[in-house]
């Protein structure tokens, strides 16, 4: 297949507004669907026991309408999907996020797919399957995730995505030991008294310097430098790092600023912080975003740069977390700063999360297959408060 502008070739068509089955239907997300949806995603991806479950059911219906059928510049039918049994049950759900993508200067649209379950006691396994086939009918040109879990990776991989085995990687950098397990144990349980934590970690800590020094490493050039910068000025200057990838999104009338604004609303790993490094001139090199705060686990949401400035845009990141407080940093793993991640000791590698694509076009599977793809952070689904907050506490 020849890929063509949007404007050029034949017109698009919407799939329709209900996908028939002999397992039920398929259809568009709607408001009546809400409160279903979100006691789902709460028994299936937060372990919630059914009794505990209304105080946060309001909320997750609530964040979920905001993302899935009120997105800003887009009308007509949501792009997440139910899956409807014979009975008129709720039989699964997937989240469907619309963007738009450019690959040498035509337009291209695209699905970001999020959360994919499905209700056990109503679904006879069919109802994963039916709802990716409804998705790939639609008008998107290519499909991607980069939060795949074990599950949905058994049911996409035979429907020809493709696999980008790096980006499914995460890291983590740690600064100092126990107080980084202090924090992870207290993410897990809230109710755990930190002052029963914090004297024993920061003992340990204390005789493991040699071993978890400062991760700071000096830029090799002294023209490099780092400066804190608002989401503004990284709206603004991120396109532009983009132009090294030939298959990129294509942010327009203040989609950008409206996503960094929604990443922000996310709660679980403190703040969204933002970051700059620049030549001795002013030109910015890289910029970075994460979510952070004194004595927590820092998390990278993006990071950027351009040519050969990877380097030195990832030192900007870890100083920036070092000197914050926290007490460590985990991200997504990108092809293009694997090699300056692993000129950092204390870094280590797990397994985070499917990243995949599919496509019917040959430029599009081409590029991918190259690595010429940007996908990831901004362009994902772990940016929602979906990847990590727990509602209604």
């Amino acid at each position: 297949m020849h890929l063509v502008s949007a404007n050029a070739g034949p017109e698009k068509v919407a799939a329709p507004s209900v996908l028939e089955s002999q397992h039920g239907s398929v259809r568009p997300l709607a408001a009546e669907d809400l409160e279903r949806v979100a006691a789902l995603f709460l028994t299936k991806f937060r372990r919630r026991r059914r009794h505990l479950l209304d105080r946060a059911i309001a909320e997750t219906a609530e964040y979920m309408r905001e993302i899935y059928l009120d997105p800003a510049g887009q009308s007509g039918a949501s792009n997440a999907l139910v899956q409807i049994n014979r009975q008129g049950r709720l039989g699964g759900f997937l989240g469907v996020l619309k963007a738009r993508y450019e690959l040498n200067g035509a337009a291209l649209n695209a699905a970001i797919i999020g959360p994919l379950m499905a209700d056990p006691g109503t679904d006879d396994g069919s109802a994963g399957p039916q709802l990716l086939r409804a998705v790939h009918q639609g008008e998107f040109d290519l499909h991607l995730t980069d939060s795949a879990n074990r599950t949905s990776l058994a049911f996409a991989r035979p429907m020809k995505y493709q696999l980008l085995p790096v980006h499914c990687l995460g890291w983590t950098c740690i600064f100092r030991p126990a107080a980084m397990a202090a924090a992870a144990l207290h993410r897990k349980w809230p109710g755990l008294p930190r002052l029963a934590l914090d004297p024993c970690a920061r003992a340990f800590d204390a005789l493991s310097k040699r071993r978890f020094g400062s991760p700071v490493q000096l830029s090799s050039s002294h023209r490099v430098h780092r400066e804190p910068i608002d989401a503004a000025q990284f709206a603004e200057r991120l396109p532009t790092l983009l132009s090294d990838y030939s298959l990129r999104p294509n942010w327009k009338d203040g989609e950008l600023p409206r996503l960094l604004a929604l990443a922000a609303e996310k709660r679980a790993d403190g703040p969204l912080h933002f970051g700059g490094t620049y030549d001795e001139t002013g030109k910015m090199l890289g910029c970075y975003a994460f979510y952070g705060q004194a004595g927590d686990i820092a998390s990278l949401l993006q990071i950027q740069a351009s040519g050969s400035h990877w380097g030195a845009t990832l030192d900007g990141l870890i100083a920036a977390a070092w000197d914050m407080g926290c007490v460590g940093i985990t991200g997504q793993t990108q092809s293009r700063f694997m090699p300056q991640l692993f000129g950092y000791k204390n870094v280590f590698f797990r397994y985070a999360g499917g990243t995949m694509v599919r496509s019917r076009i040959a430029e599009v599977t081409e590029a991918v297959r190259s690595g010429d793809i940007f996908i990831g952070g901004l362009i994902g689904d772990r940016w929602t408060r979906l990847s990590s907050d727990d509602f209604g506490r």
